[in-house]
């Protein structure tokens, strides 16, 4: 039987690269601690998010004075006219933590006075789990007409989104094999 010297660290490693592919997120609003307040640019907050890919079971954390500001969840409608009448949800303890449940968009404002207008909201939109971007589909050929040649048509190359996910899938594998084995000896 294997040393329990040698054993931990492998299972160590093994539970850290299936947790490093399985983890949720928890994301600083723009990418900083401090982070809820008006943005240096107007769409600052929108340009941040467009660059991540938000899933269900992350989170975003928004950090603020709760004495002067709060955090809204409001409809797209209300979003887009910075209306605080109608939230959705209240955030006000400055240190919000809002964890994604569902897919689909969530639309968050500043409650305090004129801080929407300049900026201080964001559309996040989480992506289903099995949200893949794939290639159109190629066209299927017409059956041949009587006395034309037929021609095979090379079949498209795989996705890299499969590809990696194949990668992963196999990676993991070869790992959880070693560690039986390393178990085993």
């Amino acid at each position: 039987m294997a040393s329990s010297k040698t054993l931990a660290p492998c299972l160590a490693l093994l539970l850290l690269f299936v947790i490093s592919f399985s983890e949720a997120k928890d994301f600083h609003i723009g990418g900083r601690r401090s982070s809820w307040k008006i943005p240096s640019y107007p769409n600052e907050y929108n340009h941040w998010a467009s660059k991540k890919r938000f899933q269900i079971g992350d989170s975003i954390d928004m950090k603020y004075d709760g004495k002067v500001d709060s955090v809204l969840e409001v409809s797209e409608e209300d979003y887009k006219n910075c209306n605080k009448s109608n939230p959705i949800k209240t955030y006000n303890d400055g240190n919000t933590k809002i964890t994604f449940d569902k897919s689909g968009p969530f639309y968050f404002i500043s409650g305090a006075e004129g801080h929407c207008e300049k900026g201080q909201k964001i559309e996040i939109r989480v992506i289903t789990p099995k949200h893949v971007t794939s290639p159109p589909a190629a066209p299927q050929p017409s059956p041949a007409a009587a006395g034309d040649s037929i021609h095979h048509v090379p079949a498209p190359a795989p996705h890299r989104a499969a590809a990696a996910a194949l990668n992963v899938g196999f990676l993991s594998g070869v790992f959880a094999a070693v560690g039986v084995f390393l178990a085993l000896f």
